[in-house]
């Protein structure tokens, strides 16, 4: 009796197992029917930050380039503004710590090269789930597109700084903190005409660190090839 039941459960063990595998293999028309639709907030302006919250897919972050950040908590249903007190509405990029959700840091300035831009004056992080704000420095970055945080601490912060858009200066490249951003560490620079637009971490060994550089300059003028 006790060997039939064994089989028994061998049998209905392999059941389950080959339903799960053929569960997995979805047909591509399934998804045929799925489109993007806009979701607001309806004044937002041009975006480049955007960013979810691992385990709370009701809660969604943007950072606009000209409007601040503002925070979802209905899966992008209603959104509210929740930077308008700090004095920079430009923003380049928003970071979520994934081990502490409640550590956001957001760059400004939007990183955009374009005759109509705009800059910030820093990194920016709230501790309290976007409540409020404090100020953390890398000023005269101007523009940050970019910031990651590793996935297990997020007092180790990188930031991707491009600089300033219609000069030179110093304060470009990528920049590290271990200690929350209370201080930076220029870890990635060639010259003052060459910033950071991008950083990434590998998940899996966040020691390894992937970083994009660009020499860029935006004239202070529309550039025309001809002119009447």
């Amino acid at each position: 009796m006790i060997a039939l039941r064994g089989v028994v459960w061998s049998i209905l063990l392999a059941v389950v197992l080959a339903s799960m595998t053929v569960a997995q293999q979805y047909d591509p028309r399934l998804f045929d029917g799925m489109r993007w639709r806009l979701i607001g907030p309806f004044r937002g302006g041009r975006t480049v930050a955007a960013v979810g919250v691992s385990g709370r897919l009701d809660v969604l972050y943007i950072g606009v380039n000209n409007g601040g950040v503002w925070k979802s908590d209905d899966y992008g249903r209603t959104w509210t503004p929740i930077f308008d007190d700090q004095p920079t509405g430009s923003i380049g990029a928003i970071a979520v710590a994934p081990s502490d959700p409640r550590t956001i840091y957001v760059g400004s300035g939007e990183g955009l090269q374009r005759p109509d831009l705009s800059v910030g004056d820093g990194i920016y992080k709230s501790a309290d789930g976007g409540a409020t704000w404090r100020h953390l420095g890398l000023r005269d970055g101007q523009q940050i597109p970019a910031i990651v945080v590793d996935p297990r601490d997020p007092n180790r912060v990188f930031a991707a700084v491009l600089g300033h858009p219609y000069g030179p200066n110093a304060e470009r490249g990528v920049f590290r903190s271990s200690d929350g951003g209370e201080a930076w560490e220029k870890v990635l620079y060639t010259d003052e005409n060459t910033g950071a637009v991008d950083v990434a971490l590998d998940r899996a060994n966040p020691q390894t660190v992937f970083a994009v550089l660009w020499a860029a300059r935006q004239a202070p003028w529309e550039i025309g090839s001809s002119w009447r």
